[in-house]
């Protein structure tokens, strides 16, 4: 158990990593401080601080979830694809400033990680509440991108 969770903390945080490489100058940057944002938007710290408690959730989720799949080659697909979504975001709408496509990204970004959620409750039953940070914050999340894209 403890590799596994080890092994998802570096591969979580290396998509947090790699989306910041290529943010640009992020929530500070002048174009981002200059949109239209939702009344809902929470403080910039608070950003930093879900991500790491979602992180370290999601990699105990995943940590127990890898033993209850039979079909692993879906799992790693599934994970691929949120990780990839997850890196993709940030450059997306802060490096090339694209609101529709972090938009769309995030969208998708939440129904697979929904599909986490519901897909393996049954099997992890309690254990599930540890994927909840992550798909609470994008719902919030893909409410704030979906504000300004309509805003801006």
């Amino acid at each position: 158990m403890t590799v596994r969770v080890i092994i998802f903390l570096v591969l979580n945080f290396s998509a947090l990593a790699l989306g910041g490489l290529f943010t640009g100058k992020g929530v500070p940057s002048d174009w981002y401080m200059q949109l239209d944002k939702a009344p809902w938007t929470p403080p910039g710290w608070v950003f930093g601080t879900a991500w790491t408690t979602i992180m370290i959730c999601f990699s105990f989720y995943m940590a127990y979830v890898w033993p209850t799949v039979e079909n692993k080659p879906f799992l790693i697909g599934v994970y691929l694809v949120q990780w990839i979504l997850n890196v993709a975001w940030n450059p997306t709408f802060f490096y090339f400033q694209n609101i529709l496509g972090g938009l769309l990204i995030i969208s998708v970004l939440t129904l697979v990680v929904g599909y986490f959620l519901f897909r393996y409750a049954p099997q992890l039953k309690f254990k599930s509440i540890l994927i909840l940070p992550y798909f609470v914050w994008l719902l919030i999340a893909t409410s704030l991108n979906g504000y300004i894209f309509l805003k801006n």
